[in-house]
C-alpha cells in the first residue's frame, strides 16, 4: 500500500505550512502585542539592539517584561536571572508535553532541543491544536516554520517599531505599552489548566504592587514566591480538603 500523498512532501514543503500559521489569531495577536513591548522598552530605557536581543534569546513576552521590570527597579544581576528563571519554569512541562508528539525515530537530539527554545504559550498551543494533522516525521519541520519565523519576525518588529512608537501620540503609546500586560494577564489565565495557577496568579498580581512599596529591586522575586508558595497551601489544605468532603456526600446521593 502506498504511503499518503503528504507523507513524501519534504522537510522544506512543511516548514513552509508551519510558516501559514503567522496568519492565526493567536500569531496576529502575539506580533501586535509586541509593538507594545516595543514601546515598552522604549519607555524602560532599552536600547533597540538590547530590545531584539531580547526578542531572540529570551523569546518568551512575560518574560522579557520580568527582565525588564527588574532591570528599570535596579534589582541586582543575579535576582534579575532569578526572576526570569523562575518565570521561565512554567515552559518546562510545555516542552515535555508536546515533545513526545513532535519527535520521530529520526528526530535528532539538538534538533529538539533547539526548537524547545521557540516553546512559549503561542507556539504551545499552535503545536497542541495542529501537530496530530502533520505526519510524525515532518512535525519538527512544520512547528520550526511556525515557531522559527514568527520569533524572527517578532523580532524585526521590535527593531522598526521602536522607533516609530517615539512619534505616535501618547494615547496610542499608551494603548500598545498596555497591550503587552493586557497580553501577558490574558495568555498565562487562558492557559492556566489547574486552580492553584489561577490561585497564584491572583495573589501575585495583588502582592506585587505591595512587595514594589517594601521593596522595589525584589519586589516580583517576593511576589512570584510568596504568591506561589500561598497558592499551593490554598490549593492543598482548603480547596483539596473541601473537596474530599464532597466526594462522600455526593456518592450518597448518587446511591439508589
Amino acid at each position: 500500500m502506498s504511503s499518503p500523498p503528504l507523507d513524501v512532501r519534504s522537510n522544506f514543503f512543511w516548514f513552509f505550512v508551519g510558516m501559514r500559521g503567522l496568519t492565526s489569531l493567536p500569531a496576529l495577536i502575539l506580533m501586535t502585542s509586541f509593538v507594545g513591548f516595543s514601546a515598552f522598552a522604549l519607555e524602560s530605557g532599552i536600547t533597540r539592539d538590547q530590545a531584539v536581543f531580547m526578542t531572540l534569546a529570551v523569546w518568551a513576552l512575560p518574560a522579557k517584561m520580568i527582565l525588564i521590570g527588574t532591570m528599570a527597579g535596579g534589582a541586582p544581576l543575579a535576582a534579575c536571572f532569578l526572576a526570569v528563571t523562575l518565570s521561565s519554569i512554567r515552559m518546562m512541562p510545555m516542552v515535555a508535553s508536546i515533545m513526545p508528539d513532535m519527535k520521530s525515530e529520526k528526530s535528532p537530539t539538538w534538533l529538539l532541543l533547539f526548537l524547545s527554545h521557540f516553546v512559549a504559550i503561542t507556539s504551545w498551543v499552535f503545536a497542541i491544536q495542529h501537530l496530530e494533522n502533520v505526519p510524525r516525521e515532518r512535525r519538527t519541520a512544520y512547528f520550526g516554520g511556525f515557531a522559527i519565523t514568527l520569533t524572527l519576525v517578532n523580532a524585526v518588529i521590535v527593531g522598526v517599531c521602536y522607533g516609530i512608537v517615539a512619534q505616535f501620540p501618547p494615547l496610542v503609546s499608551g494603548a500598545l505599552f498596555m497591550m503587552t500586560p493586557v497580553y501577558f494577564f490574558a495568555s498565562i489565565w487562558a492557559s492556566a489548566r489547574h486552580s492553584v495557577v489561577r490561585i497564584a496568579f491572583v495573589v501575585g498580581a495583588t502582592a506585587g504592587p505591595a512587595m514594589a512599596l517594601v521593596d522595589p529591586r525584589f519586589d516580583i522575586v517576593y511576589a512570584g514566591l510568596g504568591g506561589g508558595a500561598l497558592a499551593y497551601l490554598f490549593d492543598r489544605f482548603v480547596i483539596r480538603r473541601a473537596g474530599r468532603r464532597m466526594t462522600p456526600a455526593s456518592s450518597l446521593e448518587d446511591t439508589p
